[in-house]
């Protein structure tokens, strides 16, 4: 049963693990404002620039259960303030980067910080401080916070790149990533909940029973297609705007946009998860996320749709956060959350990996992202009636075990 926490305890941790999840990932979905730039300076293709990117999201997937190991294991407040030291050092790397092994190595750098930052450890500390009947809802107003980091840093970031050397608009991302360190020590408050003490059954039971759990191998695999459209998006959206003569401007606004309304996006996931089945809600959002693609890529873009289309991104962004971390928080309760999610979130980064890199590559080979856009929208509806059909509980096994393991976990 989850012990209630002091209101003002709970309090630091929510307003913590905000502010870590807003810069964290605030700072990652702007990345993509710098390809242009750098590549012209340094004389690199956007494939070397977008591999540095891949490289991240693929030390992100492969390190994240590692990492949400060890928080599970010696607490999230020391892996939290490890990240954002991390982050710190591999955003230096990036801004004294004189080619492309720097930024390869600034890749893995950041990829490490942010299973130590961004949203499995920082979903598994809100998980923690709230009650389960609140925790679908907290889940969504933290994320819906956490992204004003997508609203706030990539104008400000444009507005550096337009006039000074991207160096100084990477240094500006090295004192963002500094500031995480005390949002990262508030946010690990989480660590005394009396819960992370109170389970009888051990890592390894919990990782068997996942591995034979239906619902949460769909869920995982769903979670591909997240990663591939939206890593995508933010790598090469400006590029894009850029070939098809708007002002460059317009990508950062549309990144702010997005990051604006998915606050919005966010908290109703949340609130409809707390009434409807999650893993229906998660696939009609990888689906939707397909007309979406489809309605704005299918036409030149222009100032109104690109907003317009970031808008309905913005509703569907940040919004799978508190629907996954529900659904692995009502599979298994909360004690190895953060290593569950760090397992499922492999997938996704295998997906944000592909996203990054391919869409390069198509664009080297082809001149255009015809190609990217159009394999992302198959890719996505097919996982989302996937996730629709088969990610539910199943009447056997799924069903009885579930529950059973969560009540021992709480």
């Amino acid at each position: 049963m989850q012990v209630a926490f002091g209101t003002r305890s709970t309090r630091r941790i929510l307003i913590g693990a905000a502010v870590l999840l807003s810069l964290g990932m605030g700072l990652r979905q702007s990345l993509g404002l710098f390809l242009t730039p750098v590549t012209r300076d340094l004389a690199l293709t956007a494939t070397s620039f977008t591999l540095a990117v891949a490289i991240q999201n693929i030390v992100w997937g492969i390190s994240q259960a590692p990492v949400g190991a060890l928080a599970d294991r010696f607490g999230l407040r020391v892996t939290m303030l490890s990240g954002a030291a991390i982050y710190a050092a591999g955003l230096v790397i990036m801004a004294t980067a004189g080619g492309a092994p720097s930024l390869l190595l600034s890749g893995v750098l950041i990829g490490v910080a942010l299973s130590c930052t961004a949203s499995s450890l920082v979903m598994t500390a809100v998980a923690r401080a709230v009650s389960e009947e609140r925790r679908s809802k907290v889940l969504g107003l933290v994320s819906a916070a956490g992204s004003l980091g997508t609203l706030m840093i990539p104008m400000t970031t444009q507005s550096i790149l337009v006039g000074h050397p991207w160096r100084l608009g990477a240094l500006f991302f090295v004192a963002l990533a500094v500031a995480m360190l005390p949002a990262g020590f508030l946010a690990g408050g989480a660590d005394r909940m009396p819960s992370r003490a109170a389970t009888r059954t051990s890592m390894r039971a919990v990782l068997g029973q996942a591995a034979r759990h239906r619902p949460f191998l769909v869920m995982s695999g769903a979670y591909f297609v997240c990663g591939l459209n939206l890593v995508f998006l933010t790598t090469h959206l400006p590029t894009y705007l850029a070939i098809c003569g708007q002002d460059p401007i317009l990508s950062a606004e549309a990144i702010a946009v997005i990051g604006g309304v998915n606050s919005i996006g966010s908290i109703t996931a949340g609130w409809l998860g707390a009434k409807y089945p999650k893993h229906i809600l998660l696939g009609l959002l990888y689906i939707l996320r397909g007309f979406v693609f489809t309605a704005y890529f299918v036409m030149p873009p222009t100032p109104t749709s690109t907003l317009v289309f970031a808008a309905a991104m913005g509703m569907l962004w940040l919004s799978v956060a508190p629907l996954v971390s529900g659904l692995v928080a009502d599979m298994f309760g909360t004690r190895y959350m953060a290593t569950l999610l760090g397992i499922a979130f492999v997938m996704h980064q295998v997906g944000s990996s592909i996203g990054a890199w391919g869409g390069g590559v198509i664009f080297d080979r082809f001149g255009s992202y015809d190609h990217a856009w159009q394999i992302g929208v198959l890719v996505g509806c097919g996982a989302g009636v996937v996730q629709i059909l088969a990610g539910g509980p199943t009447r056997g096994r799924d069903r009885i075990a579930t529950p059973q393991l969560a009540d021992v976990l709480h």
